[in-house]
């Protein structure tokens, strides 16, 4: 009976050392290791979220974040101080036209949730080209060379707009695929050699742009891409300096992606490409 007392107060001893250790363990810590404050935002965050965040569920990231950029290659954010004018671009030639034909909730339904900022430009190693903008698996675009934008030079504006529509048009393609047939039309002239073709070289052999020849998916979107960014009188005109064969080429490719936004989202893509055409122009200087 002795030893089984002695048993029980030395476990009670125990015990009560444990606890005086978590007590004294759990005093120690006064507050927790992770920041949970609240970033200060500066009067460009304010607006970008009121624009993009909450009505749309977007993303800007307009500082470095080595993460969002490949750092292998010299890159650098945008120069803070064109990012709103440059935000402000897009949703007036992007956004804002796909939800007047496509409805209210067009973009926010299907949209990147990242639009990422680069203000150098992107040089591709081994290759006389540089990469004007990357959609990567649907969720994010990064623009590059933010920094040289030109509002007084409607190309100079054009030319990342493009990018935009470009990219996005992939990003559409990825919810809803076109056809088979599209690569069909032209599938011996697709070359990895693009950017060996001059503009007209690409046009007579049914191609909207050099880079258009690279593959079908590019093709594609290219087609999007240039009507977006021109008038159609524009458009008409590019068409129209090509080879008799290259014309036909591309109206048969044109009429397949016009078709594909009817069928798909109910879009009629003429009357898209006149709403941001007015917008690209509205854009500037």
């Amino acid at each position: 009976m002795k030893n089984i007392k002695h048993i029980i107060l030395a476990n009670l001893v125990l015990i009560a050392m444990l606890v005086s250790g978590c007590s004294e363990s759990s005093d120690t810590i006064q507050e927790s290791q992770i920041d949970t404050s609240t970033p200060i935002l500066s009067d460009l965050d304010v607006w970008l979220r009121s624009n993009f965040v909450s009505p749309y569920n977007i993303e800007i990231s307009y500082l470095w974040g080595a993460s969002n950029t490949d750092i292998a290659r010299f890159l650098y954010p945008m120069n803070e101080g064109g990012v709103q004018r440059w935000s402000q671009t897009i949703k007036d030639t992007w956004i804002e036209p796909y939800n007047e034909l496509g409805g209210d909730d067009f973009i926010a339904k299907i949209t990147p949730r990242q639009i990422v900022y680069s203000g150098g430009f992107n040089y591709n190693p081994n290759s006389p080209t540089i990469t004007l903008g990357i959609a990567e698996a649907g969720t994010r675009i990064t623009f590059f060379n933010l920094d040289f934008l030109d509002y007084s030079d409607v190309n100079s504006i054009r030319r990342p707009l493009q990018t935009l529509h470009h990219e996005y048009a992939h990003i559409l393609n990825q919810k809803f695929p076109f056809t088979d047939d599209y690569g069909l039309i032209t599938p011996a002239d697709y070359t990895a050699q693009w950017f060996n073709l001059t503009s007209q070289q690409a046009l007579d052999l049914g191609f909207i742009t050099p880079y258009a020849s690279s593959q079908e998916g590019e093709d594609f979107v290219e087609i999007i891409a240039t009507m977006l960014t021109t008038s159609k009188a524009d458009f008409d005109a590019i068409v129209g300096s090509a080879s008799p064969t290259g014309q036909a080429i591309i109206r048969q490719k044109q009429e397949i992606v016009v078709a594909y936004f009817q069928e798909n989202f109910e879009i009629d893509l003429f009357e898209l490409q006149e709403l941001t055409y007015q917008a690209l122009l509205e854009s500037l200087d």
